[in-house]
C-alpha cells in the first residue's frame, strides 16, 4: 500500500500561487497514478487533475485549465500541483489520490488511496 500526505496549503490574495506536494511512501512509486481533487464545504468531492504512472500524461478540469499544472518527480517519490492565478473559487481542501494503474480516472472511486488534504484558502 501506498502513504499519501500533503503539504503546502495556506491563506493567499486572489492572484496567487501555491504549490501543493504529495508524498508518497511505503509502495514503488512508479506503480501508482495520481490525482488532485478538492472539496469545499456543502459540495461533492471535485476533480483538480491527474497524471499517470510515467508522468507523460497529465490532465485538468476545465475550471483550472492555464492556471494549474501537475507534475511528478521519480526521484523524490513526490506529486505536484502548482496552482498559478488563483481565484476564490479555488479554496477548499486539496486531497492526493492514487491507484495503481496506468492512468486515474476524473471520480474519486477511480482512485484506492488517499492522503489527508491540506486547506487552500483564497481571499478576494
Amino acid at each position: 500500500q501506498v502513504q499519501l500526505v500533503e503539504s503546502g496549503g495556506g491563506l493567499v490574495q486572489a492572484g496567487g500561487s501555491l504549490r501543493l506536494s504529495c508524498a508518497a511512501s511505503g509502495s514503488t512509486f512508479a506503480r501508482y497514478a495520481f490525482g488532485w481533487f478538492r472539496q469545499s464545504p456543502g459540495k461533492e468531492r471535485e476533480f483538480v487533475g491527474r497524471i499517470s504512472q510515467s508522468g507523460t500524461v497529465t490532465s485538468l478540469a476545465d475550471s483550472v485549465k492555464g492556471r494549474f499544472t501537475i507534475s511528478r518527480d521519480h526521484v523524490k517519490n513526490m506529486v505536484y500541483l502548482q496552482m498559478n492565478a488563483l481565484k476564490p473559487e479555488d479554496t477548499g481542501d486539496y486531497v492526493c489520490a492514487a491507484v495503481d494503474a496506468v492512468i486515474g480516472g476524473t471520480i474519486p472511486s477511480s482512485y484506492d488511496y488517499w492522503g489527508q488534504g491540506t486547506q487552500v484558502t483564497v481571499s478576494s
